[in-house]
């Protein structure tokens, strides 16, 4: 039977508080856990993440002394939750070790999201993202080679290949190509506006991850490097979160996320393999499943309306991290060469992405393309990782 998070009784928000020693949860094992345990965790960080800061920014528009208290309320639980979360992370993994997991997040969270999006241009809008992430992986496990001496076949574990995608020194382009169409919310189906929320804070929290770390490192080429690729990442933010139809009102914003959380929370109890971290997915579901009951009485109350008329009957099936291998090759072999313009995709360099171009390189090398250089002359090749066969695009390996 289909899991509908609006007729489920969560734990009450009274008994949510947890004390210091709940919090304290054991990380995974960095050498022994699934992949892709690792990859759920960095995903429901950024969920959270999304979350609080909504929150935040709700209070700030909301003048009702009550709704603010009650907000403060659900949100220290979150803040709560967010830190188990986060900290299940291991200490023991780098900073480029946790950052090549963020881009393996990236992409096979955004290529499930496309294969499984309705709506053709909301698809489009991740398959263009999804091939840039690619690309972040390939730099940095050429930076992880070159300067902690490893491989990212440490991280990803096979699942996900390490290749060229579209070169990250072509993702930087005007900020008013970065802005995409956002979905009618009158027409469009629950799941996208699910997807759309997912990814837009997936890549919100990977752009605040490296605002604040790069700078940590002392290397010039990865600080250059991590500087370069946070950028893209601000245009990814702007790319997605553009997509979310801005006449949604507060409330019908809160319900949304406060159902997306149910959703990736049961979605990710479901596909657990880790049994400590599966309690704590289910944990949390049962505290979101109060919390998205709050979102509703809000919503009622302010918009007038019953959360059936925005949210699916019932959850769709679980969002599930899954090798994509032979989707992003497609994409590859025939999208490596798109780019925006307006709101829409072109094949050419037309004269504002040219212009943008000049103005950022400055006539020099980025580091995205040092980075690859620095670590042929060091190790002797760049490092790939093509369980599939050569590039489908016909890059081939350089020695």
């Amino acid at each position: 039977m289909a899991f509908d998070p609006l007729q489920q009784r969560g734990i009450p928000l009274d008994e949510q508080l947890r004390d210091w020693r709940e919090l304290n949860v054991t990380p995974i094992d960095p050498d022994h856990a699934d992949p892709y345990t690792r990859c759920r965790i960095i995903t429901m960080n950024g969920i959270e993440v999304e979350a609080i800061l909504f929150s935040h920014q709700l209070a700030r528009h909301c003048p009702d002394l009550e709704i603010k208290q009650q907000l403060a309320r659900v949100r220290y639980i979150e803040a709560q939750q967010q830190k188990t979360v986060n900290w299940l992370l291991p200490g023991a993994s780098s900073v480029l070790e946790t950052t090549i997991a963020y881009e393996q997040v990236a992409v096979d969270l955004t290529a499930w999201v496309a294969r499984m999006e309705p709506d053709p241009y909301l698809r489009q809008a991740y398959q263009f993202g999804v091939l840039e992430d690619f690309d972040h992986l390939y730099r940095y496990a050429n930076l992880y080679e070159m300067i902690e001496h490893r491989k990212a076949e440490k991280i990803v574990d096979n699942l996900t290949e390490v290749m060229p995608g579209r070169p990250t020194y072509l993702h930087h382009r005007d900020p008013f190509d970065n802005v995409r169409r956002p979905y009618v919310r009158s027409v469009t189906e629950p799941l996208s506006r699910l997807h759309a929320l997912t990814i837009m804070s997936a890549e919100q929290q990977t752009m605040n991850f490296y605002m604040n770390v790069g700078p940590m490192y002392m290397e010039p080429i990865a600080r250059q490097l991590y500087q370069e690729i946070g950028m893209v990442e601000e245009e990814h933010v702007t790319h997605y979160e553009s997509l979310v139809d801005p006449g949604e009102s507060l409330w019908e914003q809160l319900l949304n996320h406060e159902y997306n959380e149910c959703y990736l929370y049961y979605s990710f109890m479901e596909t657990e393999s880790d049994p400590k971290v599966k309690n704590i997915w289910e944990l949390h579901l049962n505290m979101e499943l109060e919390h998205l009951r709050l979102a509703a009485e809000l919503f009622k109350r302010f918009d007038g309306r019953d959360p059936d008329q925005v949210l699916a009957p019932a959850l769709p099936p679980p969002v599930t991290f899954e090798p994509n291998k032979g989707y992003i090759r497609d994409l590859l072999a025939t999208q490596i060469d798109c780019t925006t313009l307006g709101t829409g995709y072109v094949r050419e360099a037309h004269e504002r992405f040219t212009r943008m171009q000049e103005a950022v390189m400055g006539g020099e090398k980025p580091a995205s393309e040092r980075v690859i250089d620095d670590n042929r002359a060091i190790s002797g090749r760049e490092y790939r990782l093509e369980t599939e066969g050569p590039h489908p695009a016909g890059l081939q390996l350089s020695s």
